[in-house]
């Protein structure tokens, strides 16, 4: 009897060990924690192994929506509730992280379109990214203070002997097309798709057309070693150099030239320039000294001219690779033909891009392959209705080539770089100025 009064009084007290107890108790709380992941792994496909790798992944990609400037631009659709659709049903009922614009693809694999995110199993884990925007851009930074030197106390890179490879040939000589086709055959330091830069066209457009095409940015990733190649590093550092608005006068300080300056020196080396420095000097049309070539480069690129009705307010390099925004009329974006310049503006988001233009050619759809776009897009909020640009090449490479269709060229200069046929377009301003040049995708 005095036992099993004494049974009654635990149980009275709550000193029995049933399930009241087990959130107290780290044993048996573990030994829950286990069971619940078990049937967390059950639920997903996933080992045990596999679950420390996949919180990984998830916390990089968070400190990658942190850090990751692009990820702050985003379609207005990305700012709506997601739950509208049955949304996010899982165990946790925590909302979406937000989406990012350059993941289309990720985002729609693995996705019920119907019915959302239903199970944890459904969720792909987010992509690790290969590098960081602006992890590029620091890269470019350290190099600056370097670059303000004056440009004989710069570094450069070695002198490379290419031999006959830059030797014009006769038939070279006679024939602009096949000389604009052996620049393309020596761009050594061109980027090439897949291993150094991914790019998604998104979907195609009329001109007219104003909705925008593409739910991601043009660039889906770059490598991170791409502004450590003295060339492109350099060429990007002149890029902030100017005034976006047409008719603004520039004012070129002594360390922007010195920037001028180095960066010439800098492609001078290269086997492009060497071989259009050999072409028209074999043309008669620049002094056989290299440094009296190299002067020539700078002015025609560099110096500035009258464009928008102020004097001082332009340069072929600004129109060209930089761009310029007009301010008389109906604000748009003229020049802008460059690949840098739109990669380092969209990762800063003053560039939305807003898909391709249909090819003349038709059946024929850009892919991440592609080199030669036609595009549209939006800089500073401002239309771009179409531009051409050639995606990966090189800064010497495009310097050489508009510079080579601007002394010997016309207005029109057909031929094949590669497997595209190309027209680039040629203007000029009197007899000594680049006006504008670009390149134009043919049929």
């Amino acid at each position: 009897m005095e036992g099993l009064i004494k049974g009654l009084i635990n149980v009275a007290l709550g000193n029995n060990q049933d399930e009241d107890e087990r959130p107290n108790n780290p044993s048996h709380s573990q030994e829950e924690e286990r069971t619940r992941s078990t049937w967390a792994q059950v639920v997903s496909g996933e080992k045990e192994e596999e679950e420390e790798p996949q919180n990984n992944v998830e916390y990089g990609a968070h400190h990658y929506n942190q850090q990751n400037p692009w990820n702050r631009r985003r379609k207005e659709e990305d700012n709506e509730g997601r739950n509208e659709e049955g949304g996010w049903e899982t165990v946790t009922e925590r909302p979406p992280p937000p989406r990012r614009r350059h993941q289309q693809e990720e985002d729609n694999e693995g996705r019920d379109q119907e019915e959302g995110w239903e199970t944890v199993a459904e969720r792909p884990p987010p992509p690790q990214r290969r590098h960081q925007k602006f992890i590029i851009g620091q890269v470019s930074m350290e190099n600056r203070h370097g670059y303000k030197q004056p440009p004989s106390e710069q570094g450069y890179s070695e002198e490379v002997d290419y031999g006959a490879d830059i030797e014009p040939s006769a038939e070279e000589l006679s024939d602009l097309s096949k000389a604009c086709s052996r620049l393309w055959e020596l761009d050594l330091n061109r980027l090439v798709p897949g291993k150094d830069y991914e790019i998604d066209c998104g979907e195609g457009k009329k001109t007219y057309q104003k909705e925008d095409m593409a739910q991601g940015s043009l660039f889906s990733w770059m490598s991170d070693n791409l502004f450590k190649r003295p060339t492109y590093s350099r060429f990007s550092s002149l890029l902030d150099n100017y005034n976006p608005n047409e008719g603004s006068k520039e004012v070129v300080t002594s360390q922007e030239r010195q920037e001028q300056a180095a960066f010439i020196e800098e492609i001078s080396r290269t086997a492009p320039i060497k071989y259009l420095y050999k072409y028209l000097l074999l043309k008669g049309i620049i002094p056989e000294h290299y440094e009296g070539f190299k002067r020539i480069l700078t002015g025609l690129w560099f110096d500035l001219y009258n464009r928008g009705g102020t004097s001082g307010s332009s340069s072929a390099f600004e129109h060209v690779f930089v761009g310029e925004i007009k301010q008389r009329g109906e604000h748009e974006v003229s020049g802008f033909h460059n690949w840098i310049q739109f990669y380092l503006e969209e990762a800063k988001g003053k560039v939305d891009y807003q898909g391709y233009i249909f090819p003349r050619r038709r059946g024929e759809i850009p892919d991440s392959e592609t080199q030669l776009l036609t595009i549209q897009f939006e800089w500073n909020g401002v239309l771009k209705s179409i531009s051409s640009i050639l995606v990966g090449v090189s800064p010497e490479f495009e310097i050489a080539l508009f510079t080579l269709c601007f002394y010997l060229g016309g207005e029109d200069n057909y031929f094949q770089l590669g497997p595209y046929p190309v027209n680039i377009k040629c203007y000029r301003l009197g007899r000594d100025k680049i006006g504008s040049v670009f390149p134009i995708a043919q049929s």
